[in-house]
């Protein structure tokens, strides 16, 4: 791998991505709202942002994403669900990672392997859901899926090498879980970063469309 472009690059995932992959040796361009200006549910300050960049990225990640947005908690019963809430959790965690595929399809090379990759989460998983809850941010990640599954489709009709995937991080030791992780064991986010990109080198142009977690086994959708 030699170049890529990580979204969401200020946040504890992204920050740990971008410095994992530095490590490595890779040419990293990292861009989020806080540094850059960058607003992901904004086509505009996304077609902007990744139109300055020249093509050849190996891998295009977006870690960005949240989890309560303007103190809107995860809901336990539906009567909590509001139309607003619903509407800024699709705006983040789905429009967004669908904008940056969107304008990152010229970003990728053609002649040889390359990632699209996005932080979804196993609450996301429809198969998965034992315990209800959660439901704005659980329906706005399954949403998410449904576009990096369909996007894969059509990424393959002309990036034969290229894959395109939702990744489980686990729980991650940041600001995003902290007062919600009280019954999963938190990983920190250097070693959340070491296992995603661990999963990403080991995947295959056949495994494109999958949502993986972070020891790569498939998540049902």
């Amino acid at each position: 791998m030699e170049k890529a472009l990580i979204i969401g690059a200020s946040g504890g995932i992204g920050a740990a991505l971008v410095a994992a992959l530095q490590g490595r040796g890779v040419a990293v361009t990292g861009l989020s709202r806080r540094d850059d200006g960058l607003d992901v549910t904004d086509e505009d300050s996304v077609a902007a942002a990744l139109g300055a960049l020249e093509p050849g990225f190996d891998l295009v990640l977006v870690a960005s994403g949240a989890l309560v947005i303007d103190g809107a908690e995860p809901e336990k019963t539906i009567r909590r669900v509001t139309a607003k809430a619903m509407a800024d959790q699709f705006a983040l965690n789905c429009i967004g990672p669908s904008l940056v595929l969107k304008h990152s399809l010229r970003l990728l090379p053609r002649d040889r392997r390359a990632v699209f990759a996005a932080l979804s989460a196993r609450v996301g998983s429809i198969g998965d859901n034992a315990l209800g809850g959660w439901y704005s941010y659980r329906t706005a990640k399954a949403a998410l899926n449904q576009m990096i599954h369909t996007g894969a489709i059509e990424l393959a009709r002309s990036h034969r090498h290229a894959l395109c995937v939702a990744l489980h991080p686990g729980t991650v030791a940041t600001r995003f879980t902290a007062d919600y992780a009280a019954t999963h064991d938190r990983v920190a986010p250097d070693q959340a970063a070491s296992n995603l990109l661990g999963v990403i080198a080991g995947l295959t142009p056949a495994e494109t469309g999958g949502f993986f977690d972070w020891q790569g086994k498939r998540v049902s959708w």
